[in-house]
C-alpha cells in the first residue's frame, strides 16, 4: 500500500496487513454482514491473529505501540470494504486508549495477550446523543463499584469483552466517572437486538446494567473526573476515526459507482454511462470531496500531534466534515448509477445506507456545529 498517513516503518507493516485482511476477509462477507445483520466475528478473529487488536497498545505490555494515526489509517481501509466492520474497530480503539490512558497493566493485557474486544457504552437513553452527561448511576461498595444503567445503541453489544462504561460519579463532583466493565459481568443485559437502516453489522443493542459488581481497580481515571477522559482521550480517537470511517465509505462508494459506469452502458451505439458529461462530472465532484476530506483529517492528526493551538478545533471539526460530506458524495454515487443503485448487487446502497449513520451519531452534526461555532467566537463550548 501508499503511505499517505506518513507512518513509521512499523506502522506501514502493520497497515499492509489491515490491508490483506480487509481485502481477503472483510470484503468477501462485507455483503452478508449487512444483509443478515451478522457481527463479523470471522474478521475480527483474523485481526487477533494478525495481532490488529493491540494495533494502538503500548509496547510495555506487548502491543505495537501505534497512536490515533495508525487507528485512523485502519479505520479508514476496513471502511472501504464494510463501514460495519470499520465501526466496530473504532470503537474497539477508542476503548484501549482509555484503557492505555488510565487502566491497570492486567486490564491492558487483556487487549494484548487475550485479544479482548473493547467498546464505548456512553450512549443512554436518558440522556441520548448528550453522552458527556449520563445518568446511570455508579456506588462504592466493600468490593469495589455497584454501576445501574439503561445503554442504548452500544457498538459491540454482548460481543465485546470489555466495556469501557460511563455513569455519574460514585461520590465526588463533576459529570461523570468511566470505569471497565467486564462483559461477563452479573447483571448485564442485552434487551433487544440491533436491526437498522445502516451499518447493520455493528451489534450496536441496548445495555441494561442491574447492581452490576466491578472491581475497585477498574474505574478509568478519577471518580468525577470522567467528562476530562472524555474530551482528553476519547473525543480526538473518536472524531477522527470517525472521519476517517466516512472517508473510508466514500472511497468504496465511489470505487462501486465508477466501476459501473465504465462497465455499463447503451446498446444501441456502444457507448457506457460513463461517456455521459454529466455523470463525469459528478465522478469528478465526489473525487474532490473526498480528497479535501482526507487532507483535512491529515491536517488534524498533525495538529494534535504536534500539540497546535487549533487542534481542539481540529477536533470538533472532523466528525461533521467527514459526516456531512460524506452524504453529498453518498448522494451522488446513487444519482450516477441510476436505477442500477437500488440494487445490492452494484453495492453502492448499502454505502448510502451506511453513510447515514454519521450524522446522528453522538455528537451529532447539529451540536457539533454549535460547539464550533462557539469555539470560533471565543466563547466556552461546554
Amino acid at each position: 500500500m501508499s503511505n499517505p498517513w506518513k507512518l513509521n516503518k512499523e506502522g506501514e507493516e502493520l497497515l499492509n496487513k489491515v490491508d490483506k485482511v480487509a481485502r481477503d476477509v472483510v470484503a468477501p462477507m462485507a455483503a452478508e454482514t449487512d444483509e443478515k445483520s451478522a457481527f463479523p466475528r470471522k474478521a475480527i478473529e483474523a485481526m487477533k491473529k494478525e495481532g490488529l487488536l493491540a494495533l494502538v497498545s503500548d509496547k510495555k505490555v506487548g502491543g505495537h505501540g501505534q497512536g490515533l494515526r495508525a487507528g485512523v489509517a485502519a479505520c479508514e481501509r476496513y471502511a472501504r470494504e464494510c463501514p460495519s466492520t470499520a465501526m466496530i474497530m473504532k470503537m474497539h480503539h477508542c476503548g484501549t486508549a482509555v484503557l492505555e490512558a488510565h487502566g491497570t497493566e492486567a486490564l491492558r493485557k487483556q487487549v494484548v495477550k487475550d485479544g479482548a474486544l473493547t467498546t464505548l457504552a456512553f450512549s443512554e437513553y436518558a440522556s441520548r446523543s448528550h453522552f458527556w452527561l449520563p445518568q446511570s448511576t455508579s456506588q462504592k461498595t466493600p468490593k469495589g463499584y455497584k454501576l445501574n444503567a439503561a445503554k442504548q445503541l452500544i457498538t459491540s453489544a454482548g460481543e465485546a469483552d470489555i466495556y469501557v462504561w460511563s455513569s455519574k460519579p460514585a461520590a465526588a463532583e463533576g459529570f461523570s466517572s468511566i470505569w471497565a466493565v467486564p462483559a461477563k459481568s452479573a447483571g448485564l443485559k442485552i434487551p433487544k437486538p440491533y436491526v437498522g437502516m445502516g451499518l447493520r453489522g455493528n451489534a450496536s443493542a441496548p445495555i441494561t446494567a442491574e447492581n452490576v459488581e466491578i472491581p475497585a481497580d477498574h474505574i478509568l481515571g478519577a471518580d468525577g473526573k470522567g467528562f476530562d477522559v472524555m474530551m482528553g482521550v476519547v473525543m480526538p480517537w473518536f472524531s477522527l476515526q470517525n472521519c476517517a470511517v466516512s472517508i473510508g465509505s466514500m472511497e468504496g462508494a465511489l470505487d462501486r459507482a465508477v466501476k459501473h459506469v465504465t462497465s455499463t452502458g447503451y446498446a444501441y451505439d456502444n457507448s457506457k454511462i460513463a461517456d455521459l458529461p454529466p455523470v463525469r462530472q459528478h465522478v469528478a465532484k465526489m473525487r474532490c470531496k473526498v480528497d479535501m476530506v482526507r487532507g483535512f483529517l491529515l491536517d488534524a492528526i498533525d495538529a494534535i500531534e504536534g500539540n497546535r493551538p487549533d487542534a481542539m478545533l481540529r477536533v470538533l471539526q472532523s466528525k461533521v466534515i467527514g459526516a456531512e460530506t460524506s452524504l453529498e458524495v453518498h448522494d451522488l454515487a446513487m444519482r450516477i448509477c441510476g436505477g442500477a443503485a437500488y440494487r445490492k448487487e452494484v453495492g453502492v446502497e448499502r454505502f448510502f445506507r451506511d453513510s447515514r449513520a454519521a450524522t446522528v451519531m453522538a455528537p451529532v452534526s447539529d451540536a457539533l456545529y454549535e460547539f464550533i461555532g462557539k469555539a470560533v467566537c471565543g466563547m466556552p463550548v461546554f
